[in-house]
């Protein structure tokens, strides 16, 4: 198996150590299975509900209106 050299903050390498040994796991697992995660193909009907209910809410509107609607919400 190939190796990989990641450069990661101190604090993220010492969280992902602890989430990883309460999950059984390790650190080299967990990336394994989150870049898998990343490589593979959507499909919709593999979506949560309520995701499948939102997709194509937002269509029609620019992503520069939405921005402004963001920034006047969180002011």
């Amino acid at each position: 198996m190939p190796k990989l050299t990641l450069s990661v903050d101190d604090k993220v390498v010492r969280s992902a150590k602890r989430y990883a040994a309460a999950q059984g796991t390790s650190v080299s697992r967990l990336v394994e299975r989150y870049l898998a995660l990343l490589s593979r193909a959507f499909d919709m009907a593999d979506a949560p509900p309520v995701l499948r209910l939102l997709r194509g809410a937002a269509r029609g509107i620019s992503a520069d209106t939405h921005r402004k609607h963001l920034m006047r919400k969180y002011r």
